[in-house]
């Protein structure tokens, strides 16, 4: 499986690819470093989301999981960028509990580019976050989206 490391301001960042789509965002450096079309273009679309200057990405994705997991996270990416939403809200819309979003949320194989980060706890209380330095990251993200929001510069 193909695969590219891109630095971020959070450290490397891996990116996977299979049959045309993008399968994996995974913390560190890969050991694989290939160079296709596609990894080379999900490595720039991160680097202008890092820089302020892409809110939303236009990448071929395909994680795998159940197709509770995909309607999850489909639900995620339909988030906007800058905006959070809460387990509870997600989990009254898609007809589930707080608990299963919670789960679908832990296992998404494409952080960032499904926007696990910006599902939150009641009251805005951050929760979780598997990747990188958990919280931190989670705020990071968070920040990084709220200011290019604000910024009103960044693509949709």
């Amino acid at each position: 499986m193909p695969q590219r490391s891109c630095l971020t301001p959070l450290g490397p960042l891996s990116v996977s690819e299979e049959d045309g789509a993008i399968v994996a965002l995974d913390w560190g450096e890969g050991r694989d470093q290939d160079d296709t079309p596609l990894l080379r273009e999900a490595c720039a679309q991160l680097q202008q989301y890092f820089d302020g200057a892409r809110r939303a990405f236009d990448l071929p994705l395909a994680p795998a999981g159940t197709a509770f997991q995909r309607r999850v996270w489909d639900a995620l990416c339909a988030i906007p960028p800058g905006q959070t939403r809460s387990y509870g809200e997600l989990a009254a819309c898609l007809g589930t509990s707080a608990r299963a979003i919670g789960g679908a949320n832990a296992a998404n194989p494409i952080p960032i580019l499904i926007p696990c980060h910006r599902v939150v706890g009641a009251a805005g209380a951050l929760g979780g976050y598997s990747g990188g330095d958990g919280i931190a990251t989670k705020r990071f993200l968070l920040a990084l989206e709220a200011r290019a929001a604000a910024s009103g510069g960044a693509s949709p």
